[in-house]
């Protein structure tokens, strides 16, 4: 067997060398800024129609419907504890000990989709919040990327108590209902700072498929995702607690983050 000359070797393991701090740079100089204007965001309501939002309306003129969808803005501290428990106990119930992104979760999504499956879950609310407002629904490597990055920026610049009040504003909870107060205002006739535990239950139930599981569907999906987030908010005593200091004040990104 002809062994390679060391002129050759070396040669090939610089080339792989510069590849590879060509590649990191590159991924350095992606990550450095947001490729998103966050200072509107910073406060108040949303200052511009979210990219979910634009979607439902494009959706009801492509199909000839003339509907209007339900939004109304609420600071966090005008909505129930009760409902940001249990929206956070069924969404992401480690947002406040992880930063931006759940890299266990992260590794094991990108592993699966990897090894042939489902570019599926993993994410957290502060990803979610990125894909709601900027990003499209489709569930490829690349839009996973973006949605990870621009969470990292969501919770560095606006914090986490900001982004779950984003989160609650602009999320969709049923056809054309986002946001906790129009949801609470449509299926329960009554503003998002009075409901209780077991609405706010029905309604954390309706995130993950809101066009077909929501309060007035009752579908048996629906029921179930509904008893299965009561129970584990009703366990969740010392969440609510660090939901409870969260609401009250500010708070920035946890420092911990792995992709900081």
């Amino acid at each position: 067997m002809a062994v390679m000359p060391r002129r050759v070797v070396r040669k090939a393991i610089t080339g792989v060398v510069v590849l590879l701090v060509g590649i990191t740079a590159a991924a350095l100089i992606w990550w450095s800024a947001s490729g998103v204007d966050l200072d509107p965001w910073r406060s108040g309501p949303p200052p511009y129609p979210w990219a979910s939002l634009v979607r439902q309306e494009q959706r009801w003129r492509s199909e000839g419907l003339a509907r209007r969808v339900a939004h109304d803005y609420v600071p966090l501290d005008a909505i129930s504890p009760e409902l940001v428990l249990a929206v956070t106990v069924s969404e992401d119930a480690r947002f406040l000990s992880h930063g931006a992104v759940d890299g266990g979760a992260l590794r094991d999504a990108v592993r699966v989709w990897w090894a042939g499956g489902r570019l599926r879950g993993a994410s957290t609310i502060s990803q979610q919040l990125a894909r709601v407002l900027f990003l499209s629904p489709q569930r490829t490597i690349t839009r996973k990327l973006r949605e990870v990055k621009l969470a990292w920026w969501l919770e560095r610049e606006l914090g986490k108590r900001r982004v779950l009040e984003l989160y609650l504003n602009v999320v969709e909870f049923g056809p054309g209902v986002f946001g906790a107060e129009a949801a609470a205002r449509r299926y329960f006739g009554v503003a998002a700072a009075h409901l209780d535990a077991g609405q706010a239950a029905a309604l954390a139930a309706a995130l993950p498929a809101p066009g077909l599981d929501n309060p007035a569907a009752a579908s048996e999906r629906w029921q179930w995702r509904r008893r299965r987030i009561e129970e584990r908010a009703r366990l969740a005593v010392e969440l609510r607690r660090k939901l409870a200091t969260l609401t009250a004040g500010e708070q920035t990104a946890d420092p911990a983050d792995p992709l900081r």
